[in-house]
């Protein structure tokens, strides 16, 4: 009776190319240009490999390639199967053969897939997260100018927020369960929230804009760990979703500002590296151009629009927590002076944090990547000098989303989701306004 090879590829050829590129720590665009295919086409394959081996992370079809003798990682023998022969000095037990592959398997994946020791210690990487074993440590917030409102049905971080017609609505991001494109919003009248449709293509590390009654929400960091280029739009009116042109690079965690009718994209990552870049996408075009570049490059920052001017706040680069506090004039670009200055910096450093305008003052909420923060900050630009007002979250607290709201004669600045070292569903309102009576003489 024929016997089957039981180390003969069940994957295609094309699969194997594949499957060795990712071996090789290849991100799906490099994936596509060595094979000269298409980024989903690249997906698809993954898709099909994940199936049919069934495992469900890069670093478990490495690991079947290299049991199964397809793969060879330097360093690392591929099992080989023993021959019966009429001479055998020495045999090695099933278990123990299988405990010296099991260990040659891990010192390859801690040497080609090294774990990111560059972020806090809440589990995940710096571009998403896994739930920790504690709870980040909350204040009494009703002995301050905080309150805290309805919670928001689905806890998550790194997700966009946006304000529109008196409500909050919090798309997408990274959830227990991993990204989801779920919609919510909150009526601050109401103390309640409701669904939304979905967006199509799930994402995190994303931010919105609202341009003449259409959120804006370009690129992110998907289901399968890259960063894509898709611009989706979503029509409140209509609760419906489409698409818009492409960025023309691939981006997620950038800060996202509105000004003139345009998006303003400042910084983040394309997945392999953190970028200064600064986009401009024209709804009325729908097309993208390319702005002056930030003096460093940076993830995770915030920007916020104060009169004509984008201040750009923050950030984190993979090492470090940035302070930097740098305003941008749109209306500077294509002339002979610099759209960039630099401010006084922030207090502390701040990565994944959020910035609001109110009443021309900005508010700098959250952050606290690799070290703990026990204040939020304000910034008076007439003065440029920042100054230290109350947290609810003591620690870390980043990836969250904020919008002003306001409620006659007051500004609530809501403060939505983000981490904790668990992914958090917290809604902190903030009372932002400060009138002042004076007695009639």
């Amino acid at each position: 009776m024929e016997t089957q090879n039981l180390t003969e590829p069940i994957l295609s050829e094309r699969e194997l190319q594949v499957l060795k590129l990712v071996a090789k720590g290849a991100t799906n665009q490099q994936i596509a240009l060595e094979l000269i295919i298409s980024v989903n086409t690249v997906k698809v394959h993954l898709r099909n490999i994940f199936s049919k081996l069934g495992v469900e992370s890069r670093t478990e079809a490495t690991m079947y390639g290299v049991r199964e003798g397809w793969i060879t990682l330097e360093g690392v023998a591929a099992p080989v199967e023993e021959e019966e022969t009429a001479v055998t000095s020495l045999r090695i037990a099933p278990w123990q053969r299988l405990f010296f592959v099991v260990s040659a398997l891990l010192i390859a994946l801690l040497v080609f897939f090294p774990p990111d020791r560059s972020v806090s210690n809440s589990g995940g990487s710096q571009f998403t997260d896994q739930t920790g074993s504690t709870q980040g440590s909350s204040q009494d917030v009703t002995a301050s100018r905080w309150i805290t409102r309805a919670q928001m049905p689905t806890a998550r971080a790194r997700l966009a927020v946006v304000a529109y017609e008196g409500q909050i609505y919090a798309i997408a991001g990274d959830t227990e369960d991993g990204v989801t494109g779920v919609v919510e919003v909150y009526d601050p009248v109401a103390d309640s929230w409701t669904r939304r449709a979905n967006k199509p293509r799930p994402v995190r590390n994303i931010a919105a804009g609202v341009i003449e009654d259409r959120f804006y929400v370009p690129g992110g960091y998907d289901a399968m760990d890259q960063a894509i280029t898709d611009l989706e739009v979503y029509d409140p009116s209509s609760d419906s979703w489409r698409e818009a042109a492409p960025l023309p690079l691939p981006l997620f965690a950038y800060a996202l500002a509105v000004a003139d009718g345009k998006l303003y994209l400042f910084g983040g990552s394309d997945g392999l590296r953190y970028l200064n870049t600064v986009l401009i996408y024209d709804p009325q075009a729908d097309s993208w151009s390319e702005g002056t570049l930030m003096a460093e490059p940076r993830g995770f920052c915030a920007a916020t629009v104060v009169g004509e001017r984008i201040y750009v706040v923050g950030g984190y680069d993979g090492t470090r927590e940035s302070a930097l506090c740098e305003v941008y004039e749109p209306a500077k670009e294509g002339t002979t002076e610099s759209p960039w200055s630099r401010l006084a910096p922030m207090r502390a450093g701040r990565g994944g944090l959020a910035v609001v305008a109110v009443e021309n003052y900005l508010y700098a909420i959250g952050g606290g990547w690799a070290q703990e923060l026990s204040f939020n900050e304000r910034y008076d630009p007439s003065k440029d000098r920042w100054t230290q007002f109350d947290s609810p979250l003591v620690g870390e607290w980043r990836t969250l989303g904020a919008a002003p709201i306001p409620i006659d004669p007051e500004v609530y600045i809501h403060v939505i989701g983000g981490w904790s070292d668990r992914f958090l569903s917290t809604n902190y309102a903030y009372n932002a306004s400060f009138a002042i009576f004076l007695p009639s003489l």
